[in-house]
């Protein structure tokens, strides 16, 4: 005899699935930065904003001093990571506030500034205002590359 019950199992399981998503921590690979970059990130760690574009600072895993996140990482930072490959020593560079941003033209969400120290990557969800972010960002990262060594 066949149970009424079990169509509703693969149902709960998504439902619970779809929970242990929401809140705590989200995964987010740390870069491994390379010499001037590691004190530079962990200085920019300090000076990031509680809040961006509306979303509160949250927690990444693994936990990393080169990492930020807010919301559930509808808006990522990632300090320390290569040049990216796409740059050609050509390519114009938006600046704002006096950063340098370039924009991935394969991911429209991926941007990276373009510091003395280091290259900071930020990803912006659609949900979020990419220029209002960058300029948001664009003062702490400008702070890093400021500072004398």
């Amino acid at each position: 005899m066949r149970r009424p019950a079990a169509p509703l199992v693969p149902l709960l399981l998504a439902a619970l699935a779809a929970l242990a998503g929401c809140g705590g921590a989200v995964r987010v690979e740390p870069p491994a930065p390379q010499g001037e970059a590691v004190a530079a990130c962990e200085g920019l760690a300090g000076r990031l904003p509680r809040t961006l574009d509306g979303a509160a600072r949250g927690e990444s895993t693994p936990a990393s001093p080169y990492v930020a996140v807010w919301g559930q990482a509808e808006i990522a930072l990632r300090c320390g990571v290569p040049r990216p490959a796409r740059m050609a020593a050509t390519d114009t560079l938006q600046e704002i506030d006096g950063v340098g941003w370039f924009a991935d033209p394969d991911k429209p969400a991926l941007f990276t500034a373009i510091a003395d120290t280091a290259y900071v990557e930020v990803t912006v969800a659609g949900t979020h205002t990419a220029p209002s972010v960058l300029a948001s960002l664009s003062g702490p990262i400008g702070e890093m590359s400021s500072r004398p060594g």
